[in-house]
């Protein structure tokens, strides 16, 4: 399965374009709640070592080595970070799902870097209840604090699941 134009909606509804500077010409990186830089639909910069590019220190070398300055260079990027995570997704999964459960596990696992508990659950067939409940009460923290975005993420995950 690849994700469906409803899944990438929704990836992009709460990832939003990143433009960390708007008085500069193109996109620009910006930095999470969890102070990752990132760069287009969310995509995380890492340093020369692969680690999380961090903190408002690193501003510089964000904007140094950004690739992603267009709409369309977000885009191709978006397509080409999806492919792993749908890879992924599919090598977890051991039951059967539609679409759109397809479409919210590959959100989840785009924001997330994704659970084995939660595909545990999936795989064993745990009742509606406890899913929802997994979906909508885990990882919904960032920089040590609840957000209101990732409760709203999380929820629409669930419900696009469960729809």
């Amino acid at each position: 399965m690849i994700t469906s134009k409803k899944g990438i909606s929704l990836i992009k509804e709460f990832e939003s374009l990143h433009d960390g500077d708007l008085k500069k010409i193109g996109l620009q990186p910006k930095m999470d709640p969890s102070e990752i830089w990132t760069e287009g639909w969310g995509r995380a910069m890492r340093d020369g070592k692969g680690r999380f590019l961090k903190g408002i220190a690193n501003k510089g070398i964000a904007e140094k080595t950004a690739t992603i300055h267009t709409a369309e260079q977000a885009e191709q990027a978006l397509a080409e970070d999806l492919v792993p995570r749908e890879l992924d997704v599919a090598r977890k999964l051991k039951v059967v799902v539609n679409q759109n459960q397809f479409d919210a596990l590959v959100s989840h696992y785009y924001n997330t870097g994704g659970s084995s508990t939660l595909f545990d659950l999936i795989n064993r067939k745990a009742s509606k209840d406890l899913i929802y409940k997994w979906f909508t009460e885990r990882y919904i923290i960032s920089g040590g604090k609840v957000l209101n975005g990732l409760i709203r993420r999380r929820k629409a995950e669930a419900d696009l699941f469960f729809s």
